[in-house]
Parts: structure tokens; sequence; C-alpha cells
């Protein structure tokens, strides 16, 4: 059953019909009733470990793994619509729908618009097998969301890169062999140029390859992001994508698709949790409470909002052109970080004195976990703010924030 409440108002194509038709017979065939309602924890018991792994594997001989990349690229080609279909059909049936997760969503599209033909080759294929797990060392301690200033450099030695420096907030190190990273290795050119992309192995034959992971835990006691510091990791030039000093443009292909990701069907997880509150709160019987009702009406309208700019996206994608932009991606990103925030707050005040209990171990369910996560999503990712600005400066047109005043101006000149 699905989630939503109203039906898609998308006129399909004949031939998005069908590929929903062939998903939903796959799936019938093919979803084993041990992957049916899972879901997938932050920190999955190695038994439900070994669950993902038999799905993750067998949707990977379905060539239903990184199904937007070209099929040249061992994708399937898919578009934006099938994409969304495809998520909307594994939600019907209530499936997980795994993917290789950054290296499918963030590096996989910056290889394939930015490097050579050997590096696709090389590259591609294990984030497709999971032979490849990457994580994301992009942010730095004195750097923030103004990314072109990192100072992490790397010089080159013979065939090789040397790298050195400091990086935070690296989510996923855990789970990752491969790590994709921003370094400055012409430290005399201008801010946005002189920056390499690179592909960094995180053990070489084996052995540590200079690159330390100190985990930093979050309110919610799990450790997913780390500080993560490189002393004198080496990656092959080989490894850099773009071209040496040429790595902007293939970290903002890396940071649109980080923006614009699953913007079309974001809206089925959050009506999914929306539901689940629903039951939760008619089991206390405040269901008729005029107060609660007003808050889960919210909720609603709020979701319904996302589906139908999803929807919008859909249509554009449908009608042959990009929905990408500066603006859509950052304008999405404020509208679902802000919303999961709200959304957690208020299942935090609909279960009252409920919520402030944990259990053995200081173990959180569901929505505690939830309202701790999402302080941090208006953050990540490129702040809130920092959204803000890119779509009043880049889309709206209007003049860039004022530079703050040097305490060396004279002020005369102020």
């Amino acid at each position: 059953m699905s989630t939503t409440g109203a039906p898609s108002p998308i006129a399909y194509s004949e031939s998005a019909l069908s590929f929903r038709k062939e998903i939903r017979i796959w799936l019938a065939d093919n979803a084993p009733d041990e992957v049916r309602g899972l879901r997938v924890p932050r920190e999955p018991s190695p038994e439900i470990e070994a669950v993902i792994a038999r799905w993750a594997q067998t949707l990977t001989e379905a060539r239903l793994m990184c199904v937007a990349w070209p099929e040249e690229y061992g994708g399937r080609g898919l578009s934006g619509v099938e994409v969304a279909i495809m998520n909307e059909e594994f939600d019907r049936i209530d499936v997980p729908r795994l993917t290789r997760g950054m290296g499918e969503s963030l590096v996989g599209p910056a290889i394939i618009a930015h490097a050579t033909p050997e590096q696709k080759r090389r590259f591609l294929p294990p984030i497709i097998s999971g032979e490849h797990v990457y994580c994301q060392g992009f942010s730095e301690p004195g750097a923030g969301s103004d990314l072109a200033s990192l100072t992490t450099s790397a010089i080159v030695d013979a065939d090789r890169l040397v790298i050195n420096g400091q990086k935070v907030w690296t989510s996923g190190f855990f789970k990752a062999n491969m790590i994709f990273t921003l370094v400055r290795t012409n430290p005399d050119a201008p801010k946005h140029h002189g920056i390499s992309y690179v592909l960094v192995p995180i053990t070489i034959d084996g052995k540590p390859n200079g690159i330390e992971f100190r985990p930093i835990n979050r309110m919610t006691g799990l450790a997913h992001f780390s500080e993560t510091f490189f002393a004198d990791a080496v990656a092959p030039l080989d490894n850099v994508i773009g071209g040496l000093n040429h790595g902007w443009q293939t970290a903002m292909t890396t940071l649109g698709s980080e923006r614009g990701a699953s913007a079309t069907t974001a809206h089925l997880a959050f009506f999914r949790r929306f539901w689940q509150l629903v039951g939760q709160v008619r089991a206390r019987g405040l269901i008729d409470d005029v107060r609660v009702r007003e808050q889960l009406a919210w909720m609603y309208a709020e979701a319904e909002v996302l589906r139908y700019t999803g929807f919008q996206l859909m249509a554009t994608l449908a009608s042959g052109n990009t929905p990408g932009g500066a603006g859509n991606g950052s304008s999405n990103k404020i509208r679902w970080s802000e919303y999961e925030r709200r959304m957690a707050e208020i299942a935090m005040d609909l279960l009252g004195p409920d919520s402030l209990v944990v259990g053995p171990g200081y173990e959180l369910d569901e929505w505690q976990e939830e309202f701790l996560v999402t302080r941090s999503h208006t953050i990540w990712g490129g702040t809130a703010e920092v959204q803000r600005n890119i779509v009043g400066e880049r889309v709206l047109g209007l003049p860039k924030d004022p530079q703050p005043i040097s305490s060396t101006t004279p002020r005369g000149n102020q």
C-alpha cells in the first residue's frame, strides 16, 4: 500500500509504465521474505549485515545498482523518472532500495563526467561490485562550507602524490577502503585553482597508507564520522580525476549530486514516518486532540509540498531537461533538511514523557535517534545559510553578502 495520499498527477509515458511493470514483476519474483519490511539500522547487527549483503548481491546481479549510470559504464542508463519509479516500487512493497552509497551517488558521477577512459574502466566497475567503498574527504576544520579554502596539500613525487593535512566530518569512514578528497597541489594559484580531486586507497597491499581516522561521537552515542589525518599518504597520479590542479569542477559535480540526490522521491520516507507517528499517537488516545491534529496536519501538508516538488522535478526530467542548476539542488536541500528537523521535534513533543526514556545502555528508539541526528542535517552538505546564499545570488541575482571589514582597514575606507 502506498504511504502517500493522493495518486500521482504525473502522466507517465508508455516506456515509463513498462519499466514500472518490469520492476514490479522482478520484485515479486526476487525479493525474499527476509528483506520485506527490513529497516537498515545505522548500526546493523552481523545477522542484518549478512541479509543486506545477500540482497545487495541479488540487486547487483540483476543490474539494479548504479542504475542511473550509462550502460557503457555498467549502469542501466535509467532516466530520472525511471529511477523515481524504481524507488516508488521498492517502497510500495517495503523492501530496502540499496545503493553503493557515496561511490554510486557522488564519486561515480564525477568520474563519468571528468575522468579519462582508462580511469573509468579502472574505477567504475569496483563501485558497482561493492569492492570499492568510498568515504568523503572534503571538509576541513578551518574551511567549513568555504570548501575552496582547503589547506590539505599534496606534492608530486615521481608518479605519485604525497598528501599531508587534515579533514573533518568524514562520513562512513568505518566501512570505506577508499577516500575521495580535495588537496591543494599548487599553493600559488588563485583560491579555486591549484586544487586536485584524488581517489586515495586507505590501505596499500594490506598496509596502512598514512591515513588515520579519529572517530567523532554523535549525540546518539555512535561515531558515524571522524577527523581524518593524512601523514605522507600516497596516491598514484593516475588517481587524480579531472587533471592535476583542475579538481574544482570535478568537486562541483560531486556537490551537485549530493544536494540534488533523491529529491524526486524523498517524500516516500517522510510519509512512511508520518503514518508511523499517527499510529503511535492513536495508540495513546491522542488522535482527537485538536493541538495534536494541528501538528500532524502540518507534517502531512509539508510532506505533500515535498511530494509535489518531487513531481515537478520528475516532470522536468521527463521533458528531457535537467532539473539542475544550483537553485534546485540548494532549495531541495533546504526543504527536506528543515522538514526532517521539525518532523522529529513534533514527534518528540507528541510522544510526551515517553520520548525522554531510553533503553538499557543508552539505547535510543527511532524517534529519539531521528531527533538527535537531524540536528545536523541543516549543516552537512552545505549549511542552510550557504544554500540560501546560493539561491539568492545565483538564481535570484541578488548582491553578494558584504565581506567582513578587516581590522586593518582604515576607518575612512569602511
